[in-house]
């Protein structure tokens, strides 16, 4: 660990004199990428410096021991050292876990009415809200991209980014099968249903990361559809967007121009791409997706939401909690730092 430290201590050390060379300080992008890295290691830098003066600290205090004068006062602060030290090794062990790229990412969020005729796209609305919520507790900004209403409540599909600092890192574990059971609002016997919506989180891609060549995508154009009123457009703006490579077909239509329409169609078609492209790489290595809290499948049932008793389940990990009603209304913490978590220990056991 101390010579992963020393070389991850080095490589800052050198980015810091790099991003000073006065031909870095006139590239704006050069500078980004620099900023980005040291921002990246400066935590663990920081715990480590912290971690050599606990060290050096138990060597000085040791060599006091053997003074009557002071020894006292020694053995206290030896017994306050030493407790420290395990505490901080294994803070760095997790800041020196392989970090995922994307983790520092916003997220483009995708969910779909599944098995349950209107009730399932009632759930996905539920599910819309509670993301929007939990957003709004961690003081990120949400931007709806393109929506489907169902005319019973909720949406058959509702895709919006979420903005903010280390998006992915929390919402990338949402990815799956979201099963819930109650009783519907058109149930008059009171039976309870299973219904499902699926959720697709992916992280923002920037024009760098993926490249998606002009001849490649048929894009048509149609007039929005809506419920009528002020926001229904009268003009030919809504966009389907279609990658011919892969068949991956992308509608915007919530844009008032179809300038606007086009940019955030593309937006979503990147990141679908990127997406399907890290899957098939997973898929080829094959542990690396095993070794992941899930798939990330849409098909992969990943939590059950049990109205009735109150009850909330993640499947993956089998994590149950008594409040389904504190988690509908945002209070989304509790699951996510338990599957991150369980990713660490994986993680550090080698799995």
């Amino acid at each position: 660990m101390i010579e992963r430290l020393e070389i991850t201590k080095k490589r800052y050390d050198e980015l810091q004199q790099e991003i000073m060379k006065p031909e870095n300080l006139s590239d704006i992008k050069k500078t980004r990428e620099l900023s980005k890295e040291i921002s990246s290691l400066e935590e663990i830098v920081n715990r480590y410096e912290d971690y050599k003066k606990v060290l050096n600290g138990i060597k000085e205090a040791k060599e006091l021991l053997t003074d009557p004068e002071m020894a006292d006062f020694a053995r206290e602060e030896l017994n306050d050292l030493e407790a420290q030290k395990p505490v901080i090794e294994s803070e760095l062990e997790l800041l020196l876990l392989p970090k995922d790229p994307n983790d520092g990412k916003n997220v483009i969020v995708e969910i779909r009415g599944a098995a349950g005729g209107d009730e399932a796209n009632i759930f996905a609305g539920d599910l819309y809200r509670m993301y929007l919520k939990y957003a709004e507790k961690e003081g990120w900004k949400v931007e709806v991209m393109s929506e489907e209403s169902s005319e019973s409540g909720g949406f058959s599909l509702i895709s919006f980014m979420v903005k903010g600092d280390n998006v992915y890192s929390k919402l990338k574990y949402e990815s799956g099968a979201h099963r819930v059971q109650r009783v519907p609002v058109t149930e008059t016997q009171g039976r309870i249903h299973t219904s499902t919506a699926t959720v697709l989180v992916m992280p923002e891609v920037e024009d760098v990361d993926i490249e998606i060549k002009p001849q490649d995508i048929r894009v048509d154009i149609y007039r929005s559809g809506g419920h009528g009123g002020q926001g229904v457009n009268t003009t030919d703006s809504a966009v389907r967007m279609t990658h011919i490579p892969t068949g991956i077909v992308v509608t915007c239509q919530n844009e008032r121009s179809q300038i606007q329409n086009r940019e955030t169609a593309l937006k979503v078609l990147r990141a679908r791409i990127y997406e399907e492209t890290m899957r098939k790489q997973e898929e080829e290595i094959g542990s690396e997706r095993r070794s992941k809290i899930g798939t990330g499948d849409r098909s992969e049932k990943i939590r059950t939401y049990n109205y009735p008793q109150n009850r909330i389940t993640d499947h993956r990990i089998g994590f149950t909690i008594m409040q389904l009603d504190r988690v509908m209304e945002g209070d989304l913490s509790p699951i996510i730092e338990a599957l991150i978590t369980e990713d660490q220990k994986r993680k550090l056991a080698g799995d």
